[in-house]
């Protein structure tokens, strides 16, 4: 099971074909990326962010609160988050990458949230973790796969802030080493570096756990 986060990328599953249209392409709201959605907000086209809202609300507030251990918090901070994107809409850059700077505001709103409360993050809750648990195809292995899965979560839980932090960027929120090297503030070298050493310790946790007697 260790070995899932091995390739700590994960594919998403490939798009759903969309049928021919005769029309023009749209230009709505729907059909723009990202990039261009946050470049029209910083341009005064407010009612984009809502948009930015809607596609990126779910993964982030998944991201916090495994990040933070605290469901209350993620939520409060996930607000803060798209607050700072309109408060701050003008720093975002024409060669910007929008998901790297949401998690950038991300980091820095859930410090300042823990700060003014004098308080930490709290470890993973390993059941958080569950909706990312890999599906058993035959029942036969069910309960061994969902042994390793647990172990798993339970190794993730007890890692460093920082190095559970930088897993869940690179294998929950499928992000570039490019992408968490802008939002960590370090290069691309070191942010490989970073993610390897998180993994070597993940997997060096995982098999304490398997070696620790069952009570």
């Amino acid at each position: 099971m260790i070995a899932a986060f091995e390739e700590i990328r994960v594919h998403p599953s490939p798009s759903v074909v969309e049928k021919p249209r005769l029309a023009p392409v749209d230009t709505s709201a729907e059909q723009r990326s990202d990039h261009a959605l946050m470049l029209a907000v910083r341009e005064g086209e407010l009612d984009a962010l809502g948009e930015l809202f809607e596609r990126h609300h779910g993964p982030l507030f998944g991201f916090l609160v495994k990040h933070t251990g605290d469901r209350a918090a993620a939520e409060d901070i996930a607000q803060t988050v798209f607050q700072r994107m309109l408060k701050y809409r003008h720093t975002y850059r024409d060669e910007g990458c929008f998901t790297a700077w949401m998690y950038h505001l991300a980091r820095r709103s859930a410090a300042d949230h823990f700060r003014k409360g004098n308080a930490t993050p709290q470890a993973t809750d390993p059941a958080d973790l569950n909706e990312h648990a890999d599906d058993t195809p035959h029942a036969a292995h069910r309960a061994a796969t969902n042994d390793d899965h647990a172990l798993l979560q339970t190794a993730l839980a007890r890692l460093d802030c920082d190095d559970r932090e930088i897993l869940l960027l690179a294998r929950f929120q499928e992000l570039s080493f490019a992408e968490i090297a802008g939002i960590l503030e370090c290069s691309v070298g070191a942010a490989k570096v970073r993610a390897h050493r998180a993994l070597r310790e993940l997997r060096d946790i995982y098999f304490r756990l398997q070696n620790e007697p069952i009570p």
